[in-house]
């Protein structure tokens, strides 16, 4: 199928305008001669919470650095599962593309593809030296050829003091050449059960927070043992934060501040039933901020934006494409041009995929999230939508697997566990998603244009779960 490019990219002539601001970044930093080194920090399951947007969590470092830069209050993960979306981010292909279909470690054992070229890779290829610290969870490592990696992951171990100290003392060794950390946090992942709170820190006073205090998210129900949880998972958002203040002040430090872009977010969804996994809103809408050295800050932008996006901003803030013979096209574009822009046109959809979590975990979706709809296309709709390990186990699904008649916030559990083949929410009348009107004659046009726009969105990225697709090297499906 051919696609006209501008529509399929939702391009505009205020948008391609918008290309004059990547200039005047580019003009006004770094300083002549300074590289132009990325700091990419990486969140393990942390949901769009943050004091700066309303929750009772106390993040006063994520807070001050979106009034630093731009804070993307539409910002989705392609995915809300933690191999996948991170491989997003790393590749700038979808994971359906990319080959990383599902989780990395232990028996789940994806990869990406053997032909897929990473953004460190690309990086290296240009002259960077690159480091990673803290977690990968993406396979596998020749395609991901960090010249360093610092603190890796230790199940339970949440030292984000000495994750910024060896970032810093890694940062300050390289000079002025420039360089790409990617900074890859534990928490408020559970570690597996708990958050990692049984014990202090070194150089983190621990917030720790009633379960009064915590506010109950749209897909769960207000039961004690979900509050207990949350005060937890509340407490590891808190060290989370003091550990990037601990990152930025080594950054400040060693004077590249002011050459380096910063790039904040999350993987996925908190680890909760109804977010973790899910591509509803609660799984996929995530903190997302950019620190552009050059762009103003304080902008709140509701452009409609993606992590399919991250690794097109990382490669033009570093002036560097893709090898001219790369099979894959990059479906994403670069932020920098809209990070001034409260409201760009232009940025109005999104698109998700899911196919595996854990190996036995199989559920493959796609969707399109538009400014007034949600779609979701549930491929094997005779499946039952698994719970994953992690959230098997926790307080919140023991509390609601044990409590008759619980819900996931207004959504049954059965309704979450069995779903049809097809789902259409409108989000203005129905922003918590529970009125399916996919099969409604009011709403046949609306359900029939986001079909068409999916089955665009899946050839072009090569979807090989897509009947007929034909792949990069050609081959039809």
């Amino acid at each position: 199928m051919t696609l006209d490019r501008r529509r399929f990219l939702g391009l505009s002539t205020a948008t391609i305008a918008a290309a004059g601001l990547a200039d005047k970044i580019s003009a006004q930093a770094p300083a002549s001669g300074r590289p132009r080194n990325i700091l990419l920090i990486i969140a393990d399951d942390q949901g769009y919470d943050m004091s700066c947007v309303g929750t009772p969590v106390q993040t006063p470092v994520l807070d001050r650095l979106a009034g630093e830069g731009t804070l993307f209050t539409e910002g989705y993960a392609t995915v809300s599962s933690c191999s996948s979306s991170r491989s997003t981010m790393f590749t700038g292909l979808y994971s359906h593309t990319n080959g990383m279909y599902g989780l990395a470690h232990d028996v789940h054992n994806f990869s990406l593809l053997d032909d897929v070229k990473t953004i460190p890779w690309m990086l290296k290829q240009a002259g960077y030296t690159t480091c990673l610290v803290g977690k990968k969870h993406v396979k596998p490592d020749n395609l991901l050829p960090y010249d360093a990696w610092l603190v890796p992951e230790e199940s339970g171990k949440r030292d984000v003091a000495i994750m910024a100290h060896e970032a810093g003392r890694w940062i300050k060794a390289q000079g002025d050449k420039p360089f790409f950390v990617t900074i890859g946090y534990s928490d408020p992942h559970r570690a597996p059960v708990n958050f990692g709170n049984t014990q202090d820190w070194p150089e983190i006073q621990t917030k720790r927070y009633a379960p009064s205090e915590v506010e109950i998210p749209s897909h769960l129900p207000d039961l004690p043992g979900v509050r207990e949880d949350l005060a937890e998972y509340y407490t590891s958002v808190s060290r989370l934060d003091a550990g990037v203040g601990l990152l930025l002040q080594e950054l400040k430090e060693s004077g590249h501040a002011d050459d380096t872009l910063v790039i904040y977010l999350s993987d996925n969804g908190r680890p909760f039933p109804g977010a973790k996994d899910a591509l509803y809103t609660e799984g996929l809408h995530l903190p997302l901020i950019v620190r552009a050295p050059g762009a103003k800050g304080g902008v709140r932008s509701r452009a409609m934006v993606s992590w399919i996006d991250v690794g097109p901003t990382m490669l033009d803030w570093a002036g560097v494409k893709p090898p001219a013979d790369y099979r894959y096209t990059l479906p994403g574009r670069s932020l920098l041009p809209i990070l001034e822009q409260a409201d760009p046109s232009g940025w109005d959809r999104v698109f998700a995929t899911h196919s595996f979590h854990e190996i036995n975990q199989y559920y493959p979706m796609r969707a399109i999230r538009t400014r007034r709809y949600s779609y979701y296309r549930n491929l094997e709709p005779s499946l039952a939508f698994a719970i994953s390990g992690d959230m098997e186990v926790s307080p919140s699904w023991k509390a609601i697997s044990s409590t008759p008649g619980a819900k996931l916030g207004k959504r049954s559990v059965k309704s979450y566990l069995h779903r049809p083949a097809e789902e259409l929410y409108d989000l203005r009348a129905d922003p918590l998603e529970l009125v399916n009107l996919a099969g409604k004659p009011s709403h046949a046009a609306a359900l029939a244009d986001l079909r068409k726009q999916l089955d665009e969105w899946r050839t072009a990225t090569h979807d090989p779960w897509q009947k007929g697709v034909t792949d990069p090297f050609g081959h039809a499906h």
